[in-house]
């Protein structure tokens, strides 16, 4: 079991020091050095501005051949290699475009796990965790812990309205998520985005494009504003949801949910995505080994791609019980 402060995450380490860039936004500095660095910034803002044009019409037409890329091609956010200055409201950030990656694919999943998001671009582990505490040092994320042998990373809330400010107004918008549930609770959600991985590569096979997830919170949400339609702006109403087996029935099925045991069952995630011209979508369950008797039994028949939840082997299955584990 690890501290809650790591002395890494110190902001006074020398090892934070980078000569080639100044962090902004953490309160006020020199008035000089920033208007260098705002100079800098409109120097290159055209050529800057013309790359990442062309770079997020790419990411439009081919969904991005990164399964992390999906949620920032939505973003107005850097994608270079660069730090570029980052407007948000009353505040001001430097971000490069693993660190724009790192906050959408965090904020999309909620939780994930440090060892997770290592970058295949850059391979250099010294590199991802300067870009980890540079974020930090920005108040965008929290490092907390995960089974007491390892960390994950969360937004603030200040991470998610950066990338709420900077989303452009689409159809079927990425949902952003800030905060952690309980500590036994991470273990779980940090392992549905190593879930979405896999299932990522095989949709890649088919050439389809990934539009965005939903987590379960999302869709019971949406569930339990359902259920309590009947009584919003009742002064009378007792809280009781208002609707009977054959309506719930009805709203699973219009949600492509499956209905059985009187009970709507949620997946973990929802994978939504285009091939053919076709919205589509793929409900990823996360099965670990405290899944047993009838919770078991309701996964098999919920009809949900499940994925084992413990290091393994990999691979899914569609339905037929439980799969066998994943990396």
């Amino acid at each position: 079991m690890f501290d809650d402060v790591d002395p890494r995450d110190r902001d006074d380490d020398v090892r934070d020091r980078e000569d080639d860039w100044i962090e902004i936004g953490r309160g006020p500095g020199s008035t000089s050095v920033r208007d260098e660095l705002v100079d800098d910034t409109r120097r290159d803002e055209e050529r800057r501005d013309e790359r990442d044009r062309h770079s997020r019409d790419r990411d439009d037409e081919r969904g991005g051949n990164d399964p992390r890329d999906v949620f920032t091609r939505d973003l107005d956010l850097p994608r270079g290699p660069d730090r570029e200055l980052v407007r948000d409201r009353d505040r001001d950030y430097s971000l490069n475009g693993t660190e724009s990656r790192t906050l959408s694919t965090v904020g999309a999943f909620r939780v994930v796990s440090e060892r997770d998001l290592r970058d295949g671009r850059d391979g250099q582990s010294e590199l991802r965790e300067r870009n980890l505490r540079h974020l930090k040092s920005q108040g965008l994320i929290e490092r907390v812990a995960l089974d007491g042998q390892d960390r994950a990373v969360v937004l603030t809330d200040r991470g998610r309205e950066l990338l709420e400010h900077h989303q452009r107004c689409r159809d079927h918008r990425q949902v952003f998520h800030s905060g952690a549930d309980k500590p036994r609770e991470r273990s779980h959600d940090a392992q549905v985005y190593r879930a979405y991985l896999k299932a990522a590569e095989r949709l890649r096979e088919r050439d389809a494009r990934i539009v965005r997830v939903e987590l379960d919170r999302e869709l019971k949400r949406d569930y339990q504003r359902f259920l309590q339609e009947r009584n919003r702006d009742r002064s009378d109403s007792d809280g009781r949801p208002d609707r009977d087996a054959h309506e719930i029935e009805e709203w699973a099925r219009e949600h492509d949910l499956p209905f059985f045991d009187d009970s709507v069952h949620f997946p973990d995630l929802r994978i939504e995505y285009e091939v053919a011209g076709r919205l589509e979508h793929e409900d990823i369950e996360v099965v670990t080994a405290n899944y047993r008797g009838a919770h078991a039994a309701s996964r098999g028949r919920s009809g949900f791609t499940c994925y084992g939840g413990r290091s393994g082997r990999s691979g899914g299955s569609r339905g037929g019980g439980l799969a066998d584990e994943f990396v």
